[in-house]
Parts: C-alpha cells; structure tokens; sequence
C-alpha cells in the first residue's frame, strides 16, 4: 500500500452520529473534505440539514438522516438507510453526549436517568445494532473524554459513563475482533463546543481550563476530528482497544504549580 493511501479515506463510507454541531459535525465535514461518503446523524434535524447543505454545496458527498440513539427503531432505521445509500459502513463515530454539571446531592434522578440514557445507553445501542452493517476490517471511533479518567466536583454521573463506555469500546474490541472490525475511543479534553459553553460564559472557570492544558488553549473541534479520522485510516490498522488523549496535555501534568528551577 503507498503511502497515500495509507492515510486516506477516498470512497469509504462514514456513518457519523451526533453530526450537527461539535466533534461530530467536525468529523463528519473532514471525512467529507477527505474524499468520503457521509451519512450524517443527529436529533437536532434543523442543524443537521445546515451541515449537509454547507458540504453538498462544496461537492462532498454527504446525506442526513435524523436519528436519536437512544431510540433503537430509530438507529435500525438509520442503519438500513446507510446501507441502502452507500453499502457496508468503514467507519462509524459513536459522538453524542450530555452533561449536566451538578454535584451528587443537588442531581434528580431523572436527570441521572437522563445523562445515562444518552451516554451510556446511546453508545450501547449503536456498537449493537451496527456489527451486521460494518465492513469487515472497518472501525468504530467512541468518543469518551478526559473525564473518565480525572475528575472535579460536579462532573459525578457525567465521568462515571465517560468512563464506562472506555470499558464497553474495550470489550466490543475484544468481540468484534474476529471481523478485523477495529474499536477505539478518543478522549478529548477542553474543546470548544456547544457542551461547554457553560464554562467560556464563566471568566474564572474558562481561564482555569485553560491554563491547565500544557498549550494553554481550548482545542478546535476540526484538532479532535483529525484524530478521529485518523482512527479509520489504513495507517491506524493495528490500532484497537485503546484511548487516545487529545488533551492538549491535560492528564500529562499536576497543573497546580511552575516551580521555579
């Protein structure tokens, strides 16, 4: 294999979830941008349609398909629809998420329910639902987040599924293996999404993250899509079961203090 193709998607076919804003839109216009064909998921239907109008007009090759992952008619549905458009599925983006930024005392229980049915329930849903339509050799990129791994008040129920769907990606890894059908998960630190602008709106709150990350800046959605679709590339194929920080250093560092040397 040359070494152009080593780092291409050129015709694959890319089933990305949570595609209307964010990581996912990210991804989803990259891969577009790359050369493959897209089918692009969300529940917020009026901003998916924006994203695909935007890459059809540039020429990509891209279609929508309204779908909450929660819903397992509605992923099915979107499934058949993939397979009914473009064929088998080469890589798959597991991106949607939510967070509600309480502390353990102050959350209800349906919120609780609420956050664990879109992380932890969406992403089991879509790695089970889609193994009878991924290619062989193809991959599924999760996305986790730094979270899983670090935490800070309020962030209980949120890290808690960061941290279980890194546990489902492994095992779905494990079982899907036998097809070639890689599993990894990105874990991405601070970005600057719809997610967290809660945090930009607090002048403390935002400068804190920043300076915790050893490049001392928020990431671009487009840095955490490089990665992810790094993950579907040939140059990524003996890569599976395993989380890539993109972090901007966050986990590598304490953060607290410089010490004078």
């Amino acid at each position: 294999m040359s070494a152009k193709d080593l780092f291409s998607v050129k015709d694959k076919v890319a089933l990305v979830t949570g595609a209307a804003s964010g990581i996912g839109r990210a991804i989803a216009e990259l891969y577009a941008e790359l050369g493959g064909k897209v089918v692009a998921s969300d529940i917020n239907e009026e901003l998916l349609k924006e994203v695909v109008k935007n890459l059809g007009e540039k020429g990509f090759e891209v279609k929508s398909f309204k779908a909450d992952i929660t819903n397992v008619d509605d992923v099915r549905n979107l499934l058949r629809f993939t397979q009914k458009e473009y064929g088998e599925i080469d890589a798959l983006y597991i991106v949607p998420g939510i967070n509600i930024r309480k502390t353990i005392q102050n959350y209800t229980y349906e919120e609780f329910e609420k956050v664990i049915n879109v992380n932890i329930k969406g992403c089991f849903i879509m790695l089970k639902e889609s193994y009878p339509y991924m290619r062989d050799g193809g991959s599924i990129v999760v996305t986790s987040s730094i979270r899983h791994l670090v935490v800070e008040p309020g962030q209980g129920v949120y890290a808690a599924t960061k941290a279980a769907i890194v546990q489902l990606a492994r095992v779905a890894a494990a079982e899907y293996g036998k097809r070639g059908i890689r599993v990894n998960v990105i874990a991405p630190g601070v970005v600057d999404t719809p997610l967290t602008q809660q945090i930009k709106k607090d002048p403390d709150w935002y400068k804190a993250y920043t300076e915790k990350t050893i490049l001392k800046r928020w990431a671009d959605p487009r840095e955490i899509a490089s990665v992810a679709v790094f993950l579907s590339m040939p140059a990524s194929s003996y890569m599976t079961g395993t989380v890539i920080y993109v972090d901007g250093g966050w986990t590598a560092i304490d953060g607290r203090y410089e010490p004078r040397l």
